[in-house]
This record gives structure tokens, C-alpha cells and sequence, in this order.
């Protein structure tokens, strides 16, 4: 056993370092190019440079302010702040107050010719004009678009 033993040491197969001295990692020579420039990718030759300069380096754009609603193209009455869309041409007061009025006329108003023309229908009976009464609160209270989908200005 001991003749063993005596051959692991010798060969360096034992706990210390590797014959020839050092141990660890070889030295290497790569790292950071001298001279302290270049480096990064070269494109190859052929292709015209970028006009104006590298993509995303032009000059600050301006932000747009968060006040100005009436600026966006395609909104000439604003922009609903919690969707983004543009108001409609129709009033929320001017169509409940028609819905109130005479049932059905408030969603013609808006746009909904079938629902009001429903409405109207029904006024006579008790359900239309609960139906119409329900309807004009839920258009005041914003919850009925026009029907292109856009929220009714105030």
C-alpha cells in the first residue's frame, strides 16, 4: 500500500498543486485590447454609413403636455382621460334629458336608432317607461357611448 502512495505523490496526483509549479488558471493573454481603444463590432465594407449618425442619438424631442386634449388630430371636442378616446359630438345632458322627456328620443340622440325606436314602442306599456327612466340615468351617469363607441362629452 505504501508503494501506492508513493507513486500518487510523485506523479502529483496527491492534494497539492500540479507538478511544474504554479496552479490555477493559465495565464492568460486576452482581456481589454491595448492602447485602450477600438474594440466593438466593425461592419463590413461595402455598406454607405447611417445618415445622420447612429439610430436614437437625434435631437430631444419635446413631450407632449399632459393638458392639451384638444391638440390630437381626430378629436375636436378632446380626449376622455381614463380611455383615451375622443369625445363624441353628442351631449350627456342633452341626451338624458330627451331620454327623461320622452322615452327613446335620448338614444336616437345618440345614435341608437333601434333601441330607441324599442323604447318608444314600449313607452306605453309600464315596463317601457321604467326601461326609458333607467336608460336616461345610465346615460347621465356616462356609462352609454354614442354609437361609434365614443364616450358622450359633458
Amino acid at each position: 500500500m505504501l508503494a501506492g502512495m508513493d507513486v500518487l505523490e510523485s506523479a502529483g496526483g496527491g492534494y497539492g498543486p500540479p507538478p511544474g509549479g504554479g496552479g490555477g488558471y493559465p495565464p492568460g493573454g486576452g482581456g481589454y485590447p491595448p492602447g485602450g481603444g477600438g474594440g466593438g463590432y466593425v461592419p463590413p465594407g461595402g455598406y454607405p454609413p447611417p445618415p445622420g449618425g447612429p439610430p436614437g442619438y437625434g435631437a430631444p424631442q419635446p413631450y407632449p403636455s399632459p393638458g392639451n386634449y384638444l391638440a390630437a388630430p381626430g378629436a375636436p371636442y378632446g380626449i376622455e382621460p381614463r380611455s383615451g378616446l375622443p369625445y363624441s359630438d353628442k351631449q350627456k345632458l342633452a341626451a338624458g334629458l330627451l331620454q327623461f322627456l320622452l322615452p327613446g328620443l335620448g338614444r336616437i340622440y345618440a345614435g341608437h336608432t333601434g333601441i330607441g325606436i324599442a323604447q318608444l314602442v314600449t313607452a306605453f306599456f309600464c315596463v317601457g317607461g321604467i326601461w326609458a327612466v333607467i336608460d336616461a340615468v345610465m346615460i347621465l351617469s356616462g356609462k352609454v357611448p354614442d354609437a361609434e363607441g365614443r364616450p358622450l362629452r359633458d
